[in-house]
């Protein structure tokens, strides 16, 4: 069905895709993995003859049934090839209903009335599981939650019943629970049409589930090829060993994840294991000293809806009732579904958002029952790392000088030499070089503005710092690296962290207790990682668990 032959696309000579080539059977499902920057996208993008104009195709082709699709994509996209791209948000447009942009692809790409296209949308809407399909129809993209926009992008993909689907990174920002309901719908869509499909992801385990052959791509080539079940059990390439490995395990706990360099300087890298007899004793000593934070009968509600009045109508209970405790040097992993309130706790936590109720104690005395300079110093003291960096990065502001900002407000350094100088010393101790001082946000990748995030937030000394999704929008191997930074961080400096997250493996992984949390912003349970995980109570729990990629 498609055929792509030696395609090499270059930016300013540089080659993003080098001699690629692969086929594609009717209804195959083909998985294609790799780092960010490996030129997974650019391949779907050159099937969609979607390619950024600032590229050139410096040889090869790509061909759909025997048509050159350089050529001929306009009668082909949106008919016979659809596209989920990554992230609804920017692929949706904003001022325009759901429901109306579906009805306009289909308008566009078949010879129906407005009637029977408004029909044909609502069935569409039915078949990708969206609830109440008419409500919906009417509703703008940014009243839905991601999972709900993705199936919308679904819809619309599948709206012309195409013979090849690319669904590119569908599923990177999704809680597990919608991630596994999304690629669920996926397969039943593949089955039921037969079509083929290409799926791209970082995530190895992801592949496992749905694809019956995988593409592993590096740098702009294609590394390895073959049937999931070869590649998965007996990787050829260093390259493909070290995403297995970049995960973290579910059955035992490394000491420091493995990191692609790790498998490219050395065919099997030295793994150490946290033994349950070590991590008991170091639980011991984490609690037996008093909690350096409490929080207790937390409530914090949004406005829904005013009267004309002014006067509040509505009001959606995002964090309901919640206590929990922090002791010095742990970490406490937050987990559940989006839209349950764990970043409300966060931002509660620093004062970004007020409470309705509850207190928050800090080493024995409410914040709320602080004086200025006592606030002051709390605020120092708990910091946070949002979800995402380059939004939390001011694109006119060199980071250097990001980083440097919040010193000057906390006056730690004697003067700006001395501040520039602490700057540095950050930049080395997160693994990024001196000189990017004086580069910019967009000039780094994404992993690398995490650490930049990471940095400006340990450069005001603090206690306790709030991971708001730190990782979860990283490849496997970038985040492993944060994951092991951060680890190493907490070392150093005796940090405490509340690690929000909807990654269960990630939790298992980096923290001593968890938290987990239901859609009514209550605590479904609480515990230790390890026995959690193993003695789940809750179906909730037991439903976030079965959800987790294997």
């Amino acid at each position: 069905m498609l055929k792509i032959a030696d395609l090499t696309v270059s930016f300013s000579n540089v080659k993003a895709l080098n001699n690629v080539s692969f086929s594609l059977k009717k209804g195959e499902v083909l998985g294609v993995v790799g780092e960010s920057g490996s030129g997974k996208s650019l391949c779907s993008l050159a099937i969609m003859n979607l390619l950024p104009k600032a590229s050139t195709v410096q040889k090869g082709s790509v061909d759909f049934n025997e048509i050159n699709l350089f050529t001929n994509t306009e009668q082909i996209r949106g008919k016979k090839i659809g596209m989920v791209f990554q992230e609804p948000m920017t692929s949706l447009n904003p001022v325009f209903t759901c429901g109306e942009q579906l009805v306009e692809t289909i308008l566009k790409n078949k010879e129906v009335s407005k009637k029977e296209a408004k029909e044909h949308c609502l069935l569409l809407f039915e078949k990708v599981k969206l609830p109440e399909p008419l409500t919906i129809y009417n509703k703008y993209p940014h009243e839905l939650s991601g999972g709900q926009k993705q199936r919308v992008m679904i819809a619309i993909a599948i709206s012309c019943e195409p013979q090849l689907l690319i669904a590119d990174e569908p599923t990177t920002a999704l809680d597990v629970t919608v991630q596994k309901e999304v690629l669920s719908l996926l397969m039943e869509l593949q089955k039921e049409t037969g079509m083929a499909m290409i799926f791209i992801t970082h995530d190895l385990g992801l592949i496992s589930n749905i694809a019956t052959r995988v593409l592993v791509m590096k740098k702009g080539n294609i590394v390895e090829e073959g049937f999931v079940e070869d590649v998965f059990k007996k990787p050829q390439h260093a390259y493909t060993k070290a995403l297995l490995a970049c995960r973290p395990p579910l059955n035992k706990r490394y000491q420091r994840l493995p990191t692609i360099d790790d498998y490219l300087l050395s065919e099997e890298p030295k793994k150490e294991l946290i033994s349950n007899k070590k991590r008991k004793r170091l639980h011991d000593e984490l609690y037996n000293q008093e909690p350096i934070m409490k929080v207790e009968n937390l409530k914090v509600s949004y406005i829904v809806a005013k009267n004309w009045l002014g006067k509040i109508k509505d009001k959606h209970v995002a964090v309901n009732d919640v206590s929990f405790y922090l002791h010095k040097g742990e970490s406490l992993g937050l987990i559940g579904e989006s839209g349950c309130g764990k970043t409300t706790i966060g931002r509660a936590l620093v004062n970004l958002i007020k409470s309705e109720q509850g207190t928050i104690q800090y080493k024995g005395k409410s914040f709320f029952d602080q004086n200025t300079e006592e606030q002051l110093d709390y605020k120092k003291d708990v910091q946070i790392i949002f979800q995402d960096p380059f939004a939390s990065l001011n694109p006119r502001k060199t980071i250097g000088k990001a980083i440097q900002e919040p010193m000057e407000v906390y006056k730690i350094g004697k003067n700006d030499n001395e501040r520039k100088e602490s700057v540095l010393q950050l930049l080395i101790k997160v693994g990024l070089n001196p000189n990017d001082y004086y580069k910019y946000p967009h000039e780094f990748s994404g992993g690398q503005r995490q650490r930049i995030s990471i940095a400006r937030t340990l450069a005001v000394e603090p206690k306790i710092i709030i991971c708001d999704e730190s990782v979860s929008a990283l490849d496997v191997s970038i985040q492993a690296q944060v994951l092991n930074l951060l680890n190493e961080l907490k070392r150093s400096f005796g940090l405490t962290y509340l690690f929000i997250s909807h990654d269960l493996s990630v939790v298992k992984h980096f923290c001593d207790r968890m938290l987990v949390m239901n859609k009514e912003g209550k605590i479904e349970e609480e515990g230790e990682t390890d026995f959690i995980y193993a003695n789940p109570k809750s179906l909730y729990t037991k439903s976030l668990i079965a959800a987790i990629p294997k």
